[in-house]
């Protein structure tokens, strides 16, 4: 394969110590992929694969152009609930992508699905949780095989503009109350500070002992209370923040840090990932959510890059309050003709699951024609 007369070489990357050897070139191809969330950063990537991957089944597709890396896919292969080749992250991975240089796209793209092809032999491709307008779509038009795009996890986004504007989208009964919570944090002297990079570490501790005491007597993400999430978060974030790709919040009362907030950055893409507070907050009755937004929405609007506040993913009520816009991932299935059985698994358990949750809410069915 040839791109602007320059051969495309292929290779399919198994080994550990080449995927952290990785990390300055991925990061020129992050830069030169205009779709790429934070999620695609090789800091969180390889990180995640240092808590999380088993060994023997890393997967990486490398494309270079003249020894220069232009397309990626982070894979690996999982054995349950089918033999499947899934996106390195796993479910604390909000976005997954593959990474195409933008200036030679078309091509890299092909490269890929030619790639992919290969492994669809003995595996489904499965890639999940791809934001629309995400490279992995073209690589999804390039397929010559059996295929199928399915809805996946709903995520709520918000323009990352200063509260002012963001109140000012609300209902006006609704903006009034926002406004008084807003003058309510600054009658209690509640000041937030985004914390310096050589910082992070520290402040990313506090965080997540806040997020254990705001769920303490409830039901928590067990993920989230384990050490290597801890680990992992350190690993990844500090660099990410070194280089802009992150930036921890916090929240100080009465002299004493009381809650933070992660958000994870990427050109005109933050989402909120994870946060905690103290629980005498509530206490105080501070909308948390009031005080996260506020905060956000300041440090954001004064980047450079206008963009989008994303809440991930997830529909809890809090965030309805905010008339958010709702922007659904998708989901690809790749198959070749041995792996078609596959698919269609993969297909009918997902219909499967989403009845059972209609039912479970008490939606109605489809009609009874008999």
């Amino acid at each position: 394969m040839t791109a602007s007369g320059r051969a495309l070489s292929v290779e399919v990357c198994t080994d550990e110590r080449a995927f952290a050897e990785l990390a300055g070139e991925w990061e020129r191809l992050y830069r030169a992929c205009p779709s790429v969330t934070p999620f695609q950063s090789h800091a969180w990537l390889h990180s995640w694969w240092l808590s999380y991957g088993t060994p023997g089944r890393l997967r990486l597709v490398l494309v270079r152009r003249s020894g220069e890396l232009v397309a990626a896919a982070p894979l690996m292969r999982v054995h349950h609930p089918l033999p499947a080749v899934v996106p390195v992250g796993g479910a604390i991975t909000d976005f997954c992508d593959v990474l195409l240089d933008e200036a030679v796209a078309a091509q890299g793209a092909q490269a890929l699905a030619d790639a992919l092809a290969g492994m669809a032999r003995t595996a489904l491709i499965d890639f999940r949780e791809v934001r629309p307008g995400g490279a992995m779509e073209r690589v999804y038009l390039c397929w010559r095989g059996p295929r199928h795009r399915m809805r996946d996890s709903a995520c709520l986004e918000l323009p990352a503009v200063p509260m002012g504007e963001l109140v000012g989208r609300l209902p006006s009964s609704r903006a009034r109350r926002v406004r008084n919570k807003v003058n309510q944090l600054a009658r209690l002297g509640v000041e937030s500070r985004v914390v310096s990079h050589d910082q992070t570490e520290a402040a990313l501790r506090r965080l997540l002992e806040l997020h254990r005491l705001q769920w303490q007597d409830r039901k928590v993400s067990p993920e989230h209370v384990r050490p290597r999430f801890l680990e992992h978060l350190v690993r990844s974030v500090v660099p990410m923040a070194r280089s802009g790709g992150a930036a921890v919040t916090e929240f100080v009362f009465e002299g004493a840090v009381v809650a933070a907030s992660l958000n994870l950055l990427s050109g005109g893409l933050a989402g909120l990932y994870l946060y905690g507070f103290h629980p005498q907050l509530r206490e105080r009755k501070v909308d948390v959510a009031t005080m996260l937004l506020h905060a956000s929405g300041e440090h954001l609007a004064a980047g450079a890059e206008p963009g989008v506040l994303s809440l991930l993913r997830g529909d809890e009520p809090y965030k309805y309050r905010w008339c958010p816009e709702t922007v659904v991932n998708q989901r690809f299935l790749l198959a070749r003709r041995r792996t078609v059985p596959l698919l269609a698994a993969a297909v009918c358990d997902t219909a499967a699951r989403s009845r059972a949750k209609k039912v479970l809410r008490g939606e109605p069915g489809p009609p009874d024609h008999r």
